[in-house]
């Protein structure tokens, strides 16, 4: 049993490129990942199946558990395929911060600031509430005041960044400015955690 194979590759988060005289398919979002015997299957929003990733569980326990992937390991890596659509889509109006700061991180070029108060009053909400959506998200050590002190926080994807400052009531950076672009019509909300409390500024800034 191999660990795992996809069944299209694609170049784009809506069509595979293929080298064919045929018409070019689309495989339109989103790309929910089901559990199924012996692995995770992705597939469009059409139900055409995209990637299927085997696994054994407790293949920690096998004599040649090296050669097989563990349920969680075939979890995660079915997610990350589910979600290149989000990846490999970049939005308009929301840039990355581009020069400024010798630390800021050319690897990390999106930027998001949270309020300092609501982030000493929700940390370990806000930090459980990345860790379920698979969100990584890494504090500069930056504080910007503007009517009250900022936390920034920077990202690799560009879509991590956009549903952390949706979902955190963030500001977008650009440069040494905070930006406004408007919320994607389209985005899909973070997976919520049961009893998460809403953000409301006024009681944030106390």
């Amino acid at each position: 049993m191999g660990a795992f194979h996809i069944d299209v590759f694609s170049k784009c988060s809506h069509c595979a490129l293929m080298e064919s005289s045929q018409p070019k398919r689309r495989f339109p979002p989103p790309w929910p990942v089901k559990k199924i015997d012996g692995g995770y299957v992705v597939t469009d929003s059409n139900g055409v199946v995209l990637a299927t990733i085997q696994c054994i569980e407790d293949a920690h326990r096998l004599r040649f558990s090296h050669k097989h992937l563990t349920d969680d390991e075939a979890r995660r890596i079915a997610k990350a395929i589910g979600r290149l659509p989000e990846f490999l889509m970049q939005r308009q109006g929301f840039y990355s911060r581009d020069g400024g700061h010798s630390r800021w991180r050319k690897d990390r070029p999106y930027h998001v600031a949270l309020e300092d108060h609501y982030v000493r009053a929700h940390w370990f909400g806000i930090d459980a509430l990345c860790k379920l959506n698979s969100i990584p998200f890494n504090a500069t050590g930056e504080k910007i005041q503007d009517g009250a002190t900022w936390c920034v926080y920077e990202f690799t994807w560009q879509m991590d960044a956009i549903q952390f400052w949706d979902r955190f009531n963030g500001r977008w950076l650009r440069g040494s400015e905070f930006h406004y672009p408007e919320r994607p019509k389209d985005l899909l909300p973070m997976k919520e955690l049961r009893g998460f409390p809403e953000f409301d500024p006024k009681k944030a800034r106390g």
